[in-house]
């Protein structure tokens, strides 16, 4: 019998019951939840090309894509091999739990679980990077559960003498959670750390947003200028509080159905154009809907991500394939996986 602090089995035999499935990790996409192990997942998976273990490898831009284990050195050795990253994005699991919902990718376990995951997955991310090298970390909290695990985290990380903490960033959301009792919950945070001294390109760090504030003068050469004479740019610096960044949701081209808490593209670029350069390697322990291998893609970047899921495997792949062949970063509301012919709350793929 299942508990709240059990994760739904990814690789075994016992599938969720129909009022199970209705239930829990309900959601306003056409296509629901596919971390959710139950009769869309069981159906999806005789169409995944990987299995545990395995690696797909990009004969065009020399990507890789493979489902295994963030916290095995062998699964990560095996699709990193000797190479070095300049830069390692990260969206693990929150430890928190999603929609109503406790999968084996958005799960919720005991603290110290968490953590104990958390120090193994970190550990080999180090290994894999460069001696100067940058190294970004999305993370939740819960304050439902004393605001877990976000300040645990970050001590957590002062264990890994080689990285140097540099900022906490802020992105926010336009849509959120809340009640009416409690400020909408709209933040998430990422957390930026380094290895030795890679540079850092600031020119990326400049939004579309126009400068309109006037004043504090300064006397530059002898002559009294003020602040907008004296900048790089017309336009303002996103600093570490992003409000520029459209949330993903089912209208947007980017969209990909089913991949619940997916991450906007506009903010892996951002990441990518700072803290990295044409043709570095780039590296996600957290493949989930392949943002970041589009991301590098259209940068230039060669991407090796994975994934613990055949399915998101599997998704990041078919992003990879159908961006080529469209141009499209997503698939809004159409199914990544045609091959279904199913009708979901009545509308029929198309």
């Amino acid at each position: 019998m299942k508990t709240k602090a059990t994760p739904l089995s990814l690789f075994g035999d016992e599938l969720l019951t129909e009022k199970e499935t209705k239930e829990k990790g309900k959601t306003t996409e056409r296509l629901k939840r596919l971390d959710f192990y139950g009769e869309l997942r069981g159906g999806i998976l005789p169409f995944c090309r990987l299995k545990y273990g395995e690696v797909w490898e990009d004969p065009v831009n020399k990507h890789k894509v493979g489902i295994l284990d963030a916290t095995k050195p062998e699964d990560v050795k095996k699709i990193i091999g000797v190479e070095k990253a300049k830069l390692v994005i990260n969206d693990p699991p929150y430890n928190v739990v999603v929609g109503n919902a406790n999968t084996t990718n958005l799960f919720k376990v005991s603290l110290g679980e968490y953590l104990e995951f958390s120090k193994k997955w970190v550990r080999n991310a180090i290994t894999v990077m460069d001696k100067d090298a940058h190294f970004y970390i999305w993370i939740g909290t819960d304050y439902r559960d004393n605001f877990q695990p976000l300040p645990d985290f970050i001590i957590l990380m002062r264990q890994f003498k080689e990285l140097k903490p540099q900022n906490i960033i802020t992105m926010r959301n336009q849509r959120g959670y809340g009640t009416q009792k409690n400020w909408m919950w709209v933040r998430q945070e990422l957390l930026y750390y380094i290895k030795g001294n890679p540079n850092f390109n600031v020119d990326a760090e400049y939004t579309n947003i126009p400068k309109i504030l006037r004043g504090y003068y300064k006397k530059v050469n002898g002559k009294i200028t003020e602040n907008l004479e004296r900048s790089r740019s017309k336009y303002i610096r996103a600093g570490n509080v992003w409000v520029d960044i459209q949330q993903v949701f089912y209208r947007m081209e980017e969209n990909v159905p089913g991949c619940y808490a997916q991450k906007p593209l506009k903010a892996i670029e951002r990441i990518i154009l700072s803290s990295s350069s044409e043709r570095d390697l780039v590296v996600d322990f957290f493949a989930h809907s392949g943002t970041t291998l589009i991301a590098g893609e259209r940068l230039k970047r060669k991407v090796y991500t994975f994934d613990i899921d055949p399915i998101f495997a599997e998704i990041t792949i078919r992003r990879l394939e159908y961006f080529r062949k469209t141009g499209r970063t997503g698939w809004q509301w159409q199914n990544p996986f045609p091959e279904i012919e199913k009708q979901v709350e009545g509308y029929r793929w198309i």
